[in-house]
């Protein structure tokens, strides 16, 4: 049986935690008296009633967490907290609660896509809270793909099991302090990409609310037209932090606590993920130059900056690049799929899931040559077990069903095939944008019907939170004893 109320506790702690971070765009509509404290207030409220009835039923003297228990618990977390955090966007933009939801869901899974318009004459406030929400979620993210997905063996997250998968009472002191270190290295790294914004002309609030989205990798803005209504220089920071929150972020950590900067490069993950983004960036930047007539500087900008976007899947908008000719857009649809890496607050396939299936590929090649060689699979100077092996290629398989059917039903719902491949590829690869007229990079999600939000929002999530572990669920065999 689930542990129900221990499940319940969880809940309770997050939507409190969710509500002290309501009191950051509260204070503000207070401060600056630009709308939307009252309403904000009664957001908070809400929140906090419902966060402390659920702490009150779900106590227990003996508090345990089985495997079971951590499946069910990852899924109702995003749920339960997207609900909650939906509050500000319907007393506010006095939107529905199925556009609410679409607009939380795909903040907090760090997707990017949007239901909202006129962002540059928008509260402040909701502006504030949309970019949080993306904060939050690639730090709770990052927090999940180093402890919890490597104990569950989700998608060959095993391959990067630390002793910060290993909840026993036993490990728990170094697992708070790798978690620790973590959220220091994410604020560290936050407060260093305000800074560069402000340096490169953005006012506070825009440079606050723009790290927020760049580290998380998540791509909201402040602005309709997203990095567009900003300079050339502030292009450049979002490059840097991008891809900075595509790598693993427990590298960093090691490389704080070593003081060895070179280790990130010795990882096979980062040296995959660097060499993907320089080679594909050249590549587009060279068909600008010959093709668009871009001079070299511009192009290797604007091709490295929505690359890098559509790797790391921020989400950010700069020029239409399904604007620039076949060959680019054709690379920047199959580039959605690749992602970042594992431990990163980027979403996406992975590369290292990438990188085990070619090492398998290689081993399967030297086998047919040597049919009696044994030949040892590795990963980062790691053997790759046929457990592991066995849950990528699981991934990979329910990872292109999920693509489909998401696809087929938006198909059945009416809209075109352009629409319907790339919302869904954009939806559970946590990408934002997708391509065409309606959901491209300079449209949004508005126009689109309910039951398609309702879809698309629970692609983002199983994409977020790598597909079986909330696909587990809705087996029958889960629920038995």
């Amino acid at each position: 049986m689930v542990n129900l109320r221990p499940i319940i506790f969880v809940i309770g702690l997050v939507l409190s935690k969710i509500a002290l971070f309501m009191y950051l765009p509260t204070l503000l509509a207070f401060l600056t008296g630009t709308g939307g404290f009252i309403d904000f207030a009664t957001a908070v409220i809400i929140t906090h009633i419902v966060a402390f009835a659920c702490l009150t039923f779900g106590k227990v003297t003996d508090f345990k967490l089985g495997v079971r228990d951590m499946f069910l618990l990852t899924t109702l977390v995003w749920t339960v907290a997207s609900a909650f955090a939906a509050l500000p966007f319907m007393l506010i933009n006095h939107i529905s609660f199925t556009d609410a939801y679409f607009e939380t869901m795909s903040g907090i899974t760090t997707t990017g896509s949007t239901v909202l318009s006129g962002l540059d004459d928008m509260a402040p406030s909701i502006l504030l809270w949309r970019s949080t929400l993306q904060w939050l979620g690639g730090i709770g993210f990052i927090v999940m793909g180093v402890a919890i997905l490597p104990m569950l063996n989700v998608g060959g997250m095993r391959l990067f099991q630390t002793e910060s998968s290993d909840w026993s009472e036993k490990s728990s002191p170094r697992t708070k302090n790798v978690a620790t270190n973590i959220v220091i290295v994410y604020l560290s790294l936050t407060a260093m990409c305000i800074l560069g914004f402000m340096a490169a002309g953005m006012n506070t609030f825009d440079a606050v609310n723009h790290a927020f989205t760049t580290l998380s990798t998540g791509g909201y803005s402040t602005s309709d037209g997203s990095m567009n209504h900003f300079p050339p220089a502030a292009h450049w920071v979002a490059i840097v932090f991008m891809f900075a929150g595509g790598l693993p972020f427990l590298l960093f950590v090691q490389v704080l606590r070593k003081k060895q900067p070179a280790s990130l490069l010795r990882d096979a993950q980062v040296r995959g993920y660097t060499v993907t983004i320089l080679i594909v960036s050249l590549m587009v930047a060279l068909w600008l130059c010959w093709q668009n007539g871009y001079d070299f500087s511009h192009a290797i900008r604007v091709a490295m900056f929505n690359i890098i976007s559509v790797v790391t899947t921020t989400g950010f908008g700069l020029e239409d690049f399904t604007a620039w000719g076949a060959f680019p857009t054709v690379v920047f649809a199959f580039m959605m799929l690749v992602g970042g890496c594992s431990g990163s607050t980027a979403g996406g396939f992975k590369v290292f899931r990438f990188q085990v299936a070619i090492a398998l590929l290689r081993k399967q090649l030297m086998q047919l040559i040597h049919p009696s060689g044994v030949f040892i699979q590795r990963y980062n100077q790691r053997p790759v077990t046929d457990a592991i092996v066995r849950s990528v290629v699981a991934f990979a398989l329910t990872f292109i069903m999920t693509i489909i059917i998401i696809a087929a039903l938006l198909a059945m719902l009416g809209l075109d095939p352009i629409t319907s491949i790339s919302g869904s590829v954009t939806a559970v690869a946590n990408v934002g944008p997708g391509m065409g007229t309606i959901i491209g990079p300079t449209g949004n999600f508005a126009a689109l019907p309910d039951a398609a939000k309702w879809i698309l929002s629970l692609g983002m999530l199983m994409g977020r939170l790598e597909i079986l572990t909330v696909l587990v669920l809705a087996f029958p065999a889960f629920w038995k004893n």
